[in-house]
């Protein structure tokens, strides 16, 4: 079953460049689970520049519906927040600190013994994982062989090859789905 997951991150921007709490990141949050959304997305980046560590402390107890946290977890800050806070899900992006978005998935062959252990610590503390991967077959092999939960397709490639070409552009992604299925 297909499922919304609302990522208010742009929102939290916003309120940010106001240097106010204008618009109110929380009550959008209710808002889009409100309106229908069967969860909530954040993703704090060390810098604080849209999501801060304290809107995902806030969000936790009013969030009727799933909570995801992403983000790099190279970065002990957002190990210890995720563990804190414990949401429904973690997602696992491999952001460089520092990086301004995020653009490729995990290397799942080469970080498999990272990706292991950091998955097992969160499982340990009861939270379902999804990693951030290409949708590139052999990504979405090793994804199954680090103990995921879930994995989230990079769409970059689709977006940018969309117009020229749209059965070539979703074709990995039919691949990637077929090969997560078998």
């Amino acid at each position: 079953m297909t499922k919304l997951s609302v990522n208010i991150n742009k929102i939290a921007t916003l309120r940010n460049s106001r240097g106010s709490n204008n618009p109110d990141l929380i009550q959008m949050a209710k808002d889009a689970e409100r309106f229908g959304a069967d969860g909530i997305t954040v993703h704090p980046r060390p810098d604080e520049r849209h999501i801060r560590y304290a809107d995902a402390r806030e969000l936790k107890p009013i969030l009727t519906t799933e909570f995801n946290i992403e983000g790099n977890c190279k970065d002990q800050k957002f190990i210890d927040l995720v563990l804190e806070v414990c949401p429904h899900q973690v997602t696992l992006v491999p952001d460089a600190l520092g990086q301004l978005t995020s653009d490729h998935g995990w290397d799942t062959i080469t970080h498999k013994d990272y990706l292991k252990d950091i998955i097992g610590i969160f499982k340990k503390a009861g939270i379902r994982v999804s990693i951030f991967v290409d949708p590139d077959e052999k990504m979405v092999e090793g994804a199954a062989k680090v103990g995921t939960d879930r994995i989230e397709l990079y769409t970059e490639s689709y977006a940018r090859h969309y117009h020229e070409n749209r059965d070539n552009a979703i074709e990995p992604f039919v691949i990637a789905a077929k090969k997560l299925k078998s």
